[in-house]
């Protein structure tokens, strides 16, 4: 899923604002979440450390993911430098947040070193089942828990 979010700093108002866009249908995105925090309060939160401005953002409506608030952290940290863009753009796609599965490397034995070579495939099933479960009890003792209602019609009722 590709999402999107949109920093913007109204310097004049003193606000700013966080909107969450996510591609619901295909090239598509729509407004999930808007959030508008004081600049102030994020100005003094970024001034304290960056985790402190990573929890300033995160509010019971947005929490993005880990990733995704590491990126927003930085535009707004570049937001708030003299002459910078009052506006930020973040592309995310889903993928991104999971590393690539590494292929496990399986080291194929040597023709020579393989015991199992002559064995076929019939020979490794074993005919000596034991399926004598009707005369041990085993399934005679199970109990049912469905209960079929007097008042519901069964297969023969109808």
């Amino acid at each position: 899923m590709k999402q999107k979010y949109v920093v913007l700093l109204d310097n004049e108002t003193g606000k700013l604002a966080i909107q969450e866009y996510a591609e619901l249908d295909k090239e598509m995105l729509s407004l999930l979440c808007e959030e508008t925090y004081d600049a102030a309060a994020i100005k003094a939160a970024m001034d304290k450390d960056r985790n402190a401005l990573i929890q300033a953002l995160r509010t019971h409506n947005m929490y993005p993911p880990g990733t995704y608030t590491e990126r927003i952290a930085d535009a707004i940290v570049e937001m708030f430098q003299p002459g910078a863009n009052s506006s930020a753009e973040l592309f995310f796609e889903e993928r991104e947040l999971f590393d690539p599965v590494v292929a496990a490397v399986v080291d194929e034995p040597d023709d020579d070193e393989d015991e199992d070579a002559g064995i076929e495939v019939d020979d490794l099933l074993d005919d000596d089942i034991d399926d004598d479960f009707e005369d041990k009890g085993i399934i005679k003792d199970l109990k049912n828990s469905i209960k079929i209602s007097d008042e519901d019609p069964g297969i023969d009722d109808a």
